[in-house]
């Protein structure tokens, strides 16, 4: 395998894991999505992470700023996805973002790779990218989760900026890790992405589930 190769082939390893994530993350809330849907808006996500890492490569000179100024444009991506008439005030939107989001996220291993310049000869490096890139894709699931879960809540401008903030970390570290090169450092994206995307799965996207069950009891308690 040439260096060449190794970027394409790593687009797999940022879609098979973003995959394995939406598939174990939707388990219980089949009733709340359609597959055609959660097809596409994953799709969307990827189409949308490329442009997004495009516009970030020709403004990879910013130095610093790039720690707020790029959560803000990736944020912003899914926002306008999500934010279409069609998904407005919807609760399967909070599902439609976790897809999105993790469609976005997929794209960031090969771009990973690439701005890394890893040699196919350096497993250790391409195994810290990996596993700081997985990171990525949890936050971008997370930070889709809580956009989605604005739009539909009717509070976009509080979980947008909820998004921005989660984000922050992830460029700081990531800017941290470039300027010390000290790559090991990437492991600090994965288990910063974790404990993300559990809080928000379970705090937040699991709210639909909760308010369900909340007006199936009432139902029951005003037609006995």
């Amino acid at each position: 395998m040439s260096d060449f190769v190794l970027p394409q082939a790593s687009l797999f390893l940022g879609i098979i894991p973003a995959l394995i994530l939406l598939y174990i993350s939707l388990k219980g809330y089949e009733a709340y999505f359609k597959d055609k849907t959660i097809f596409l808006t994953f799709v969307a996500g990827i189409i949308a992470g490329f442009i997004s890492v495009i516009i970030e490569t020709y403004g990879s000179g910013i130095g610093v700023l790039f720690i707020v100024l790029f959560p803000i444009i990736e944020q912003l991506f899914k926002t306008i996805i999500l934010n279409i008439r069609r998904f407005q005030k919807k609760k399967e939107t909070t599902i439609y973002g976790l897809s999105l989001g993790l469609g976005f996220g997929s794209i960031f291993t090969p771009f990973s790779m690439i701005t890394s310049n890893i040699s196919t000869t350096n497993s250790y490096l391409i195994i810290i990218v990996i596993i700081g890139s997985i990171g990525i894709i949890l936050l971008h699931g997370a930070t889709g989760v809580c956009i989605g879960y604005g739009v539909y809540y009717g509070k976009l401008q509080k979980y947008f900026l909820l998004a921005i903030i989660l984000h922050i970390p992830i460029t700081g570290l990531i800017f941290l890790t470039s300027f010390l090169k000290i790559e090991y450092l990437q492991i600090g994206l994965i288990i910063y992405g974790l404990i993300i995307y559990w809080y928000i799965t379970k705090n937040i996207m699991s709210k639909i589930l909760l308010q369900q069950k909340s007006r199936k009891r009432g139902n029951i308690k005003t037609n006995p």
